[in-house]
């Protein structure tokens, strides 16, 4: 879960939601790759919480394991202890246990990176990553969200959802050009929608980062509904376009019927 750091009207307003613990995960979401560590001053203006507040939660979260404290510059970040909740997540998530076979056969068969994800607001978020023997990008790890207007996966799940709640996602993304060939405007952004629903798989190259190539087909519960995207990604110094549909298309739409049609798997991505 991602917090706005603007807004506080969803929690403030549901009497169940208990406050403490409201501050100390919007605490705790402060903390990136671009603003680590972080000084209790800086903490306060972020969240907009009062020193004595933040030093109350930090003080806490350090004593609980998940924040470290400087000896000498006082500042704080994240521990290690914070992964343990993504690694429970993952080890417990029904749906990566049963894909995991699936996607080593494709992986095996394709030779480049292959990846799970599913859709979390209006980004995905990478599950599981098979990362090919050549790869050099390591800027996308489990655990990782990027946006899904302009990514393979992404559109993959949003090809398969009500029309009006894809609209409402892409309207909601921060669509924004991340390279000279990303699609982020509205009436093409559905086109490639109606594309995707009509071939029963996603494209995405060089949208999101120079240089790389993705294709992606949905993965459905029992009932129907679309709760991941499996995709093979790859360079573009490698394949053209055309050739990375050609060879990879009918084993990427092969393991993502395989995933879908596994005994058991009846639920979200959670059950």
């Amino acid at each position: 879960m991602q917090f706005d750091l603007d807004r506080d009207d969803t929690a403030e307003n549901d009497p169940l939601m208990v406050q403490s613990v409201v501050k100390a995960f919007r605490l705790l979401s402060v903390f990136d790759a671009d603003r680590s560590p972080l000084s209790l001053t800086q903490l306060s203006r972020l969240l907009k919480y009062d020193k004595s507040t933040v030093q109350r939660f930090a003080h806490t979260l350090v004593n609980l394991g998940y924040l470290r404290k400087d000896p000498e510059s006082k500042r704080f970040e994240m521990s290690v202890k914070t992964l343990e909740l993504g690694h429970h997540y993952i080890r417990a998530n029904a749906l990566v246990d049963r894909a995991m076979p699936s996607l080593m056969q494709l992986h095996r068969q394709s030779q480049e990176t292959v990846n799970l994800t599913i859709l979390d607001d209006t980004d995905i978020v990478f599950l599981a990553r098979l990362t090919s023997p050549d790869m050099a990008d390591t800027r996308v790890i489990i655990g990782s969200r990027v946006a899904a207007f302009c990514t393979a996966p992404g559109r993959a799940i949003l090809s398969r959802l009500p029309r009006n709640e894809a609209i409402a996602i892409l309207e909601t993304s921060d669509r924004r050009p991340f390279t000279p060939t990303t699609t982020w405007l509205m009436p093409e952004l559905v086109a490639k929608l109606d594309l995707a629903a009509e071939l029963g798989y996603a494209t995405a190259f060089e949208e999101l980062f120079p240089g790389d190539l993705s294709i992606a087909a949905p993965v459905l519960n029992r009932r129907g509904q679309c709760v991941a995207a499996v995709n093979v990604s790859l360079s573009r110094a490698k394949y053209e376009p055309e050739q990375l549909e050609k060879d990879f298309t009918h084993i990427l739409v092969a393991a993502a019927h395989s995933i879908s049609g596994l005994s058991g798997f009846r639920g979200s991505p959670a059950s």
